[in-house]
């Protein structure tokens, strides 16, 4: 079997990705008219051009526009039901087998819901899709740099009072520059004392020394993006030596020109000095890019062998945040649906 056709047949696990970064343009359309929001287009083409990043965005700013619209229609219990259900579908299309998904719930207030209305809406749709398909997935909740110390850390103790019922882990997203981590301590106190996960999103649109704080003072277990990590080479190795992973978002990553360019990708760097490394979309519509397309970027671009793609797809499950356990199980299955498609390909 060819690598593209067994990437795209093989059981993938997702540990970056954003529900609201990741809606169907019809959806979008549909909810719009149905709860009167204001779009620039009702027209699938117009529209779909405003949504989705190309190598013409310009920063991790300019990155965040299209999560206007997208934020706009998701202020409802039934868009969000709606939304979760539909992201998890279309996972499974894309043979993906587990998947955390993240989101901030405060970003979803704007019509009176509360924070419960808004945690329950989106466990509906979770529930929903996974009884429909053969998909599992779990829940990240995200603070944001540019929120208060006070919200984010009403965030943190909502994902801890959701942790067993979905819920997963503590994250911390939206504008890095400028914002350091160590400010919303407090928050991640709360995670850490309830013994909930965490990961930060950090080396994206700043550099190693936002990664450190990600790390020593949010306690974070694993990085989102850590795209520049290799401008402190004690902190790398730490990374090697602790075997930190990356939650790394290749087309995301050029987009919000945390690299210049595919070529400069440290990824093949990383991933041969033996860091873990969890390949994402880090949003599916905004990005333009499904999981599968992000793996056969990786194997053409920084040429990637079946046996290294294998080795990717088992950091995803084994740095999951499922238990340990459970994670071991599935590995097992996606191994054996490996050698299923091979031998059927012969």
């Amino acid at each position: 079997m060819d690598l593209i056709s067994f990437i795209k047949q093989a059981p993938k696990a997702e540990l970056h990705t954003h529900i609201d970064g990741s809606m169907r343009v019809e959806t979008i359309i549909e909810l719009a008219l149905k709860h009167h929001v204001d779009l620039p287009s009702y027209h699938y083409d117009s529209l779909l051009p405003l949504l989705t990043n190309n190598e013409n965005c310009e920063s991790l700013v300019d990155y965040f526009k299209p999560f206007e619209y997208t934020l706009s229609v998701l202020q409802t219990e039934d868009a969000l039901e709606q939304a979760m259900f539909e992201f998890l579908e279309d996972a499974h299309k894309d043979h993906i087998k587990y998947t955390e998904a993240r989101f901030s719930p405060a970003l979803h207030l704007q019509k009176g819901l509360s924070l419960n209305q808004v945690m329950n809406a989106i466990l509906k749709g979770k529930k929903q899709a996974e009884d429909q398909h053969f998909i599992k997935s779990n829940i990240i909740v995200c603070g944001l740099r540019t929120f208060s110390e006070k919200t984010n850390m009403e965030l943190a103790q909502l994902a801890v009072n959701y942790k067993n019922k979905g819920v997963v882990a503590f994250d911390l997203a939206g504008e890095e520059y400028g914002r350091p981590a160590k400010i919303h301590r407090k928050a991640f106190e709360i995670a850490i004392q309830n013994n909930l996960c965490r990961t930060v999103h950090a080396g994206e649109a700043d550099g190693a020394h936002s990664i450190a704080d990600a790390i020593h003072y949010l306690g974070a277990q694993r990085i989102g993006h850590g795209t520049r990590l290799y401008e402190d080479p004690a902190l790398l190795n730490y990374f090697i030596d602790r075997q930190i992973p990356l939650e790394v978002c290749l087309s995301s990553n050029v987009q919000t020109k945390s690299v210049a360019n595919i070529e400069a990708h440290p990824i093949r760097q990383y991933f041969d000095k033996q860091i873990p490394i969890s390949i994402n979309t880090d949003s599916r519509l905004i990005s333009g890019t499904s999981l599968s397309k992000e793996y056969i970027l990786a194997s053409k671009e920084f040429q990637f062998n079946k046996d290294e793609i294998k080795k990717l797809l088992l950091y995803s499950f084994d740095h999951s945040f499922l238990p340990f356990d459970e994670k071991q199980d599935i590995i097992q299955d996606v191994k054996k649906v490996w050698q299923q498609i091979e031998i059927k390909d012969k």
